[in-house]
Order: C-alpha cells, then structure tokens, then sequence
C-alpha cells in the first residue's frame, strides 16, 4: 500500500524474467479491487516489453528522458521572474501545488488564459500539503518554483533517491507559458541534483513538444514511459 495520501501505480518487478500475460495483469487488478484503489499501471516499454500486449485497456505512451551531463546547459529565468527552492514551512507551497494543479488541468505547451486567479481559488488537499511538506524536511523531495510579483508561476519537483533523481509535476500557468519558465525550474532542480551529487537525473515527457523543452536543456531519449489509467 502506498504511504501517500494517494494510491501508486502498479509496477512490474525490474528483472522479472518472464514475458506477461493477461492472467498477470488480472491478478494484480483484483488485488487493486480488494484494496478498493484505482486500477492504474506503470512502467517501462523497454524492461517490460511483453506488458503492453498483455493489458486491455488504453495504454498512453510519453517519452522517458535521461539527462546527459556533456550536453547540459544551465538556464537563467526570464526578467522580473526569480527561482528558488522551498523551504518545508515556506507559505508558498499552497501556491505551487495550486500552480501544479492549473497547468495539469491545461496539458500541453500552449499559452492559455488561466493564471492567478485559477490558481488561488484551488483548494489543496491538508495531506497532501502535510506529506509534502514532511517530504521537503527529510530531504526526499525538492521543490522549486518560478515566482513573479503575484507569487508561484510555475514549479517542479526532485525525487532523489541514492544516486538517481527524478524530475515529476513541472508546471506553467498557462497565462505565462513559452516564456522559459518550465525550463528555468527544471535548470535548478538539475543544478541542486548534481551539487547533491546525483549521477542520474530523469524525467517523463507529457508529449514529443513538451519533450524537445527538454531536449534543449541537455536531457536525451532514453526509453517510453506508458500509463494506464
């Protein structure tokens, strides 16, 4: 069971050395049943490549990106735009997961109209804050954002665990989108990662458009996340 306030993916064991069948996938969906969580999956195309075939149900596929120290290029944010870390207690926070939840509502790289206000009237779940707040304090989550005079535009955070680090929920309001906003954020959550000393830094691309955002940054393709919802 997940620690979260909500429920994990089911993920196929790395090295499981058999191809996956239909019985498989049903198994593990009658225990997502018996615990009364959605019947979500997730993985790797190219450690679990039999899976795919095995699962009846609409698969998305999105690019799975690892950086590539050599080709990293450190970026500034653009003007009157400031980005930092949080802090665990830092009033921010409630912004930022506001920010996280408009710019998911809106997919994609495209400039839209919702900004501060959508932000704002978002209600964040008190857990969901509490866990991330007790995650920033253990140092198992990292979370920038890009902030202008109205507070939190954009954010991001750092799952780092031993040498490798993951980079999830980057996020624009869409008022202020294609501005380098998204890449300022996910530049600084690489700078803290390497002075951390991570060796591997990667990320899931939502598309092939929001992917080339990070092509730019140094990161290359490595491998296709798929999802299953």
């Amino acid at each position: 069971m997940s620690r979260a306030p909500w429920p994990y993916y089911a993920r196929p064991r790395v090295g499981a050395g058999h191809a996956f069948t239909a019985e498989d996938v049903a198994t593990v969906r009658a225990r997502q049943a018996e615990l009364n969580v959605p019947q979500m999956f997730e993985w790797v195309h190219e450690t679990a490549p039999t899976l795919r075939g095995a699962i009846d149900a609409d698969v998305t596929e999105v690019p799975l990106l690892v950086l590539d120290r050599s080709q990293w290029r450190p970026v500034d944010p653009p003007g009157g735009m400031e980005v930092r870390l949080l802090d665990a207690d830092d009033e921010a926070l409630t912004a930022a997961l506001g920010v996280e939840h408009v710019g998911f509502a809106a997919p994609g790289t495209a400039p839209g109209p919702q900004a501060i206000t959508e932000r704002d009237v978002y209600e964040v779940d008190a857990a969901r804050l509490e866990y991330l707040r007790t995650r920033i304090r253990r140092g198992t989550s990292v979370t920038a954002v890009a902030t202008s005079e109205y507070g939190p535009v954009a954010v991001g955070t750092l799952r780092p665990v031993g040498a490798v680090a993951e980079i999830v929920a980057v996020a624009t309001l869409p008022a202020v989108r294609r501005q380098g906003l998204g890449s300022a954020v996910t530049a600084m959550l690489v700078e803290h990662a390497l002075e951390r000393g991570i060796e591997t830094v990667f990320l899931s691309a939502a598309s092939d458009a929001v992917a080339r955002v990070y092509e730019r940054l140094g990161f290359r393709r490595a491998g296709t996340a798929c999802f299953v919802q």
